[in-house]
């Protein structure tokens, strides 16, 4: 059946299962004691590395991170963007990585996830993520847990889920700009390019009018993305598990311009006003940027596929939020 195409024009497809793999349970409503390690019969012979680049900190968490590979008879590919030379890796185009990879390993921060969620996601291959980074919302692996992880993961201990990413088109005199999608895994942004001006934009979900905007701009967040940028918008914790996007105003000129949660296969478009001054920016996780003209419009919706995820055997993820967001400090988790 063709995939339906929205009052704007944007061809929407959908992820044939909204669901997490077949090692936890699917995405409904649930409590987070439902996710459970389960044993799994995946087999992950050839992984692929993303590290952080620039950063003199990776160099030992990479070197024994594919030494154990390489001891462990794994075949290891890394992304050419980094410097491969002294580590028994092969460099493997980033664009290739995930069709060529059963898991992809990340080195570093959340950035650093995103940067090769975005590279990866469509080939359905899983990331796993080391972290070396400081919040580490989807990095959930210490270096010092590296290898008792690995021991797990290739046994089939492993908990694995998918996330809601989204895919943005920008139009420009009623056409397309550019023929593939952007995709963003936290959230997509648009702000005025000029610092500290005001902005004025029109928003819709599936061509109805919602409302007009004066604001330093608007953030259109994932569930994942619901902990980063539309957090200190004011935006609410949006489970991971939800098909749900979140709408935030950035800093709105109208108080009463509040925060909206809207499901996840709705669509959204953005039109910036046509009398806008200069230019605003799109930009997808804080990473990927393009220029706005006035007039323009950004439709964002659901991706069609979803990024893929392990994680080791006890992960919590209300835990994090605890320990990232810092609730209840000092109290001691009770009993049912």
């Amino acid at each position: 059946m063709r995939a339906p195409v929205s009052r704007t024009g944007i061809e929407i497809r959908r992820p044939t299962v909204n669901a997490c793999a077949t090692h936890t349970v699917p995405l409904r409503a649930f409590s987070m004691t439902d996710l459970r390690a389960q044993t799994s019969d995946a087999s992950f012979d050839t992984i692929g590395v993303f590290a952080k680049r620039h950063d003199d900190g990776v160099a030992a968490t990479l070197a024994a991170l594919t030494a154990d590979l390489t001891a462990r008879g794994k075949t290891v590919l890394i992304d050419d963007h980094h410097d491969a030379s002294g580590y028994p890796v092969t460099p493997c185009a980033r664009e290739a990585l995930g069709e060529a990879c059963d898991l992809i390993v990340v080195v570093g921060g959340d950035g650093t996830l995103l940067d090769a969620g975005r590279a990866v996601a469509a080939s359905g291959t899983p990331l796993l993520g080391i972290n070396l980074g400081r919040l580490g919302f989807m990095v959930d692996v210490l270096p010092s847990d590296m290898s008792s992880t690995f021991d797990d993961v290739f046994a089939g201990n492993y908990i694995a889920e998918s996330r809601l990413m989204l895919s943005a088109w920008v139009k420009r005199g009623g056409a397309i700009v550019h023929e593939a999608p952007l995709p963003a895994i936290n959230e997509c942004v648009i702000r005025n390019q000029a610092f500290a001006r005001v902005l004025d934009f029109d928003t819709y979900m599936n061509g109805d009018f919602i409302s007009h905007h004066r604001a330093d701009g608007m953030v259109v967040a994932t569930p994942t993305g619901s902990t980063a940028y539309a957090l200190s918008g004011g935006g609410p914790v949006l489970h991971p598990g939800l098909n749900a996007l979140a709408l935030v105003p950035i800093c709105p000129h109208t108080l009463s311009d509040r925060p909206l949660i809207v499901d996840g296969d709705h669509q959204i478009e953005i039109h910036i006003a046509d009398s806008l001054d200069g230019n605003a920016l799109f930009t997808s996780d804080g990473q990927v940027s393009r220029a706005l003209d006035a007039g323009d419009s950004v439709v964002i919706a659901r991706a069609d596929h979803d990024l893929a995820l392990i994680h080791p055997p006890g992960y919590d993820y209300f835990n994090i939020l605890r320990n990232k967001l810092h609730w209840g400090r000092g109290q001691s988790i009770p009993s049912l």
